[in-house]
């Protein structure tokens, strides 16, 4: 059934835009920046075994062990891109680097992300306070239109949690990522369909 749905819904309703060059957006000083990634985390039981339970660590997790996926939106808050699901202490950046999304940003850097993405050239995220500093009045205004904008993420991420099979602890094999991948990516695809019934609030 699952891999019915994926063939079906997915790749229908979750597309990258194939004309980002051409689309502008403003959102404060983040003109021309088009997608908003996040990562999210899916929850799984504890490990039996003492290297698994390392690697599918996550703090953020109730059970703190679980899955995390990449989910990229743009600004009308449709999904656009779903990475494949990795381990849970998998750090952000490398999700990034590994899911293909870079391949489809030109140099004008069209990605914002919060701090965990620090280090990609053509990512923007929140600028950090310099050691023995303080932030400037611009680098505090900057930082609020990155964090408004990145609300749209946070609610998608949140929209997604209230599927069952994903907001609550996965029972399914942690075993199988190909499964688990593309229950989150058919999930996506159902928050797109519903968009236009139950859109997320602007800011």
């Amino acid at each position: 059934m699952i891999d019915i749905l994926y063939r079906c819904v997915y790749q229908k309703l979750v597309v990258l835009p194939d004309d980002m060059d051409d689309e502008d957006t403003t959102h404060g000083s983040e003109q021309y920046h088009k997608l908003i990634v996040d990562s999210t985390c899916i929850s799984i039981d504890q490990p039996e075994d003492r290297e698994e339970r390392k690697t599918y660590y996550h703090g953020k997790s109730p059970t703190n062990y679980g899955f995390k996926v990449q989910i990229a939106c743009d600004f009308r808050h449709q999904i656009v891109h779903v990475s494949e699901c990795f381990k849970g202490s998998v750090h952000d950046l490398t999700i990034l680097r590994e899911s293909g999304l870079l391949e489809c940003v030109e140099d004008n850097g069209q990605i914002i992300a919060d701090k965990g993405y620090i280090g990609e050239p053509y990512v923007v995220t929140p600028r950090k306070k310099p050691r023995g500093g303080e932030l400037t009045t611009e680098d505090k205004d900057f930082n609020r239109n990155i964090c408004s904008a990145r609300a749209a993420i946070e609610n998608i991420n949140q929209r997604m949690k209230q599927y069952a099979i994903i907001g609550h602890v996965y029972r399914g094999s942690y075993g199988d990522f190909d499964k688990i991948t593309k229950i989150t990516r058919v999930v996506s695809a159902l928050c797109n369909l519903n968009l236009d019934k139950h859109p997320i609030p602007k800011d």
